[in-house]
């Protein structure tokens, strides 16, 4: 497997292009702001939810998201429905198995997420991802905990399992496919410290899958992007911030603005980390 050629910029210019319409079930923590990122980035956001329609609105969508982070029971049927239409009708679809790992019922639906559809991403964090591989996690509410020195090669195992794209975002972000790990060094520890970039990551990732061919491609792209976004906003090239609320304000304005800035190459700050055996 040959490393892919990432170009944030033509990445960007794609999404800004092709203007995906994408269509998230997302929780009720951060909807306006998955909203929001998924316009900012130049897609169009909405957010239908309802069984009756949701397989009707995915099938005319270029992406679709699945954050599981308030599924309810109603909402679980709509996220299945809205996932088999996105595989019937070749839609690029992430699934965010958001507080895997911290209880029986989220662990059954993320089950479901990703065996009962056929997640073409699947986004999670260290804890996350590491549930779904079966491995030890420790996750408290919907926050991955913990130390997880193997995360690559556990990224790699899931990619396997469910043939997705698997990313495990963290201090450093995983992307992975059954053949091979990338680290993606680009983010800013303030990132963390505002509810909801984990949400807001899943449906960048959708978006740049929304506006490109390839998936892994799409999906370094929009990974290297939305951490550009956050050191951007942290360096202040999109105001001053004096806490997590102001720098949100600058986070979700950087990625309205990113094209301006000068983002740099996937080479810079894309790495092979893990090269899987035959």
């Amino acid at each position: 497997m040959s490393d892919p050629t990432v170009d944030p910029d033509a990445a960007l210019s794609a999404v800004r292009r092709e203007k995906p319409l994408v269509n998230s079930l997302t929780n009720a923590v951060t909807i306006n702001d998955v909203a929001n990122v998924t316009l900012y980035w130049g897609g169009l956001p909405v957010m239908s939810d309802d069984e009756r329609e949701v397989g009707e609105m995915v099938a005319g969508a270029q992406a679709c998201l699945l954050n599981m982070g308030t599924v309810s029971e109603a909402g679980e049927a709509a996220m299945v429905a809205a996932g088999e239409a996105a595989n019937e009708n070749g839609v690029p679809l992430v699934v965010d198995p958001v507080g895997v790992g911290a209880t029986p019922t989220r662990n059954r639906v993320a089950e479901r997420l990703v065996t009962e559809v056929r997640p073409d991403v699947i986004d999670g964090n260290y804890g996350e991802i590491s549930a779904i591989a079966g491995e030890e996690s420790e996750v408290r509410g919907v926050e991955s905990v913990g130390e997880y020195a193997d995360i690559a090669e556990t990224a790699v195992a899931v990619a396997r399992q469910t043939d997705a794209v698997v990313v495990a975002s963290g201090e450093t972000d995983v992307v992975a496919t059954d053949e091979a790990a990338f680290e993606v060094r680009a983010g800013h520890p303030m990132m963390g410290e505002v509810v909801g970039t984990g949400c807001m990551q899943g449906v960048t990732v959708a978006t740049f899958a929304g506006a490109m061919d390839d998936t892994l491609t799409a999906t370094l792209a929009g990974t290297l992007a939305f951490g550009v976004a956050g050191e951007a906003a942290a360096d202040g090239q999109f105001g001053e911030y004096a806490g997590p609320e102001s720098y949100k304000t600058a986070f979700l304005d950087a990625v309205a603005g990113l094209g301006g800035v000068d983002l740099p190459d996937g080479d810079e700050r894309i790495e092979r980390v893990v090269e899987a055996e035959a």
